[in-house]
């Protein structure tokens, strides 16, 4: 049986696709991805803000690099839902 879990999600920034190509070792992946997670999502956990602290002061450029492409995809203007005509009206 398949879970969600089991199956891999590929990171969604170019940033860290690029800083995992190569990266043969998986607890350097994890912290990659949680990196990214966080900086899309944080959250108010103090483990968590810990963690996410210490894995961006390895990383400042990685970091830059993601918040730079978050911003960039937030300036997008977003596009209205066109409402279907409703035959009843």
């Amino acid at each position: 049986m398949l879970s969600a879990l089991s199956t891999p999600k590929p990171p969604f920034t170019q940033a860290v696709r690029n800083a995992l190509q190569g990266v043969n070792n998986s607890i350097v992946e994890a912290d990659l991805l949680f990196l990214e997670a966080w900086e899309m999502h944080p959250s108010p956990q103090l483990g968590a803000t810990l963690r996410a602290g210490q894995i961006r002061r390895a990383n400042p450029g990685l970091v830059a690099a993601i918040d730079a492409e978050l911003k960039a995809r937030s300036s997008f203007p977003t596009v209205a839902r066109v409402q279907p005509n409703n035959p009843d009206r």
